[in-house]
């Protein structure tokens, strides 16, 4: 009995469930997967992508160290609930802010794929950042390609451990200074720094130290490309936001089939006429592809939109001497109807391009105006629900009737502020704070603090308005600034 299956990569392998005497023989039903040896390449891609390896990974391993004043500049602390960023202090109140970055990231994320395809995979993804650095590491110890192959086919001696182990320490050593980073926008680093040269670490930092060290050392030295293929979620939806004038690495079928090998001194204008296109069927495109693709068969789910293919096919051009570009960004519909680069670029910012502009900077201005009007301060009002309202005896020997609160004030602010608070709602309303000193509250900079407080109302005032809950609210103010709460006054019956 036989049948057969397909798998990702489109190859379809025979399966055998039993053999005709009976017996039965166990058939993997999916071919182990090959290494992919991804040749170096120069050009202006390969340039571009690493200036964004070095600006991506200049800012996340700098940026924990800067100061800003006498804190990290950038520090998420979870154990107080505050998040520094530079000049702002962020409390968990601040969520809405977190919520419209995660907005605009995605709005960002929609704009470019529509205009560009899957550049922000190829060039500033950490899993494309990283997968560079160790790529370049390999290099740099095993060789290029064909070194690395022969390397890797020959039998085990001195040589061959010497460079394999040599690459997976600085790998490990990368990895752990890459955990140790991210550990140290959480924890201050300064202090884990210290930490570090007695390995007093806590259970946490432990932890996270080392599983995203794990994370970067598996995820850029072995899975690679199978991240790209298999687990990220963006291959699989990008289909949603693409289409016929979006920019995408392009092989010009038109220009570059027939393809087949020639002469250097072949004429360009004799191709024709051979019954050849421009394309000589090196395979140098698939070679340094980093998933190990082949562009000339379209387009692919798995292509990250590196240019890598476009880089080397123009060295290849520029030696057979052909025009460049038979591999290149451009869009389908720019391929197929022979646009210049003019008509392309028309038809790239359509309408669609446009709405994604407009709102993506109304929610920008939008954040960034509401930051600019932040107050500095927040304040929660919670009624103490273990004291009942109650009849007690005012400073002047009246009776009044007296509800507890209790307010949490945050100072957002990296300064000491003064706190007054006041009452409206109800006529002959005051407040009497315990924890109030000459009638202000004061909190240190980017401290909260918990304050009881007791609301008293005259008790003819109460018998006027009658029994049961009225509306009143809390003002509190520091400097120009004032915050108004709502809540209830209770009337006893």
């Amino acid at each position: 009995m036989f049948g057969a299956a397909v798998v990702a990569d489109r190859k379809v392998i025979p399966v055998i469930a039993a053999e005709a005497d009976g017996g039965e023989t166990m058939v993997s039903l999916y071919e182990a997967s090959k290494k992919i040896y991804p040749r170096s390449v120069s050009g202006l891609y390969a340039r571009w992508r690493w200036v964004l390896v070095w600006l991506t990974q200049i800012v996340f391993y700098g940026l924990p160290w800067l100061q800003w004043g006498e804190r990290q500049a950038v520090l998420f602390d979870l154990g107080a609930r505050r998040f520094y960023l530079f000049g702002l202090v962020l409390y968990p109140q601040d969520f809405i802010y977190l919520t419209g970055l995660l907005v605009i990231s995605a709005l960002s994320l929609f704009l470019f794929t529509a205009v560009a395809g899957r550049q922000w995979c190829g060039y500033a993804c950490p899993q494309t950042v990283y997968t560079e650095i160790f790529l370049w590491i390999e290099r740099k110890l095993e060789g290029d390609r064909s070194a690395r192959l022969r390397l890797d086919a020959g039998p085990w001696g001195l040589n061959k451990f010497l460079r394999k182990g040599g690459k997976h320490a600085v790998w490990l050593a990368l990895s752990l200074w890459t955990g140790f980073t991210f550990v140290g926008y959480f924890t201050p680093v300064r202090e884990l720094w210290a930490q570090s040269f007695t390995l007093g670490f806590g259970p946490w930092e432990w932890f996270w130290v080392n599983f995203y060290a794990l994370a970067t050392y598996g995820n850029a030295g072995f899975m690679r490309e199978q991240v790209c293929k298999y687990m990220c979620p963006y291959a699989r939806f990008q289909s949603a936001m693409f289409d016929r004038d979006t920019l995408i690495v392009s092989y010009d079928e038109q220009r570059g089939e027939p393809r087949g090998a020639r002469s250097r001194q072949t004429d360009p204008q004799a191709l024709k006429s051979m019954g050849l296109g421009s394309c000589i069927d090196c395979t140098m495109c698939v070679q340094v592809c980093p998933t190990g693709i082949d562009i000339r068969e379209g387009l692919q789910y798995e292509c990250i939109s590196c240019g890598a293919c476009a880089d080397v096919c123009d060295g290849v051009m520029d030696k057979m001497g052909y025009d460049r570009g038979l591999i290149r960004y451009t869009t389908q519909n720019a391929l197929h109807g022979g646009w210049s680069r003019l008509q392309t670029w028309k038809r790239v910012f359509r309408p669609r391009v446009l709405v994604y502009t407009a709102i993506l900077w109304a929610i920008i201005f939008g954040l960034l105006a509401s930051l600019a009007l932040r107050s500095s301060f927040k304040v929660d009002v919670v009624r103490d629900r273990g004291v009942l309202a109650r009849i007690v005896v005012g400073p002047d020997g009246r009776g009044m009737i007296e509800n507890v609160y209790r307010l949490q004030i945050m100072n957002a602010a990296e300064r000491t502020q003064h706190y007054r608070i006041v009452a409206t709602g109800l006529p002959g309303l005051a407040v009497v704070s315990d924890g109030a000193e000459g009638g202000e509250i004061t909190i240190g900079p980017a401290q909260s603090r918990w304050i009881a407080v007791r609301a008293q109302l005259p008790y003819e005032e109460g018998e006027r308005v009658g029994k049961g809950s009225h509306p009143m609210r809390f003002e509190i103010s520091a400097d120009d600034h004032v915050v108004k709460e709502k809540s209830v006054f209770l009337v006893p019956r």
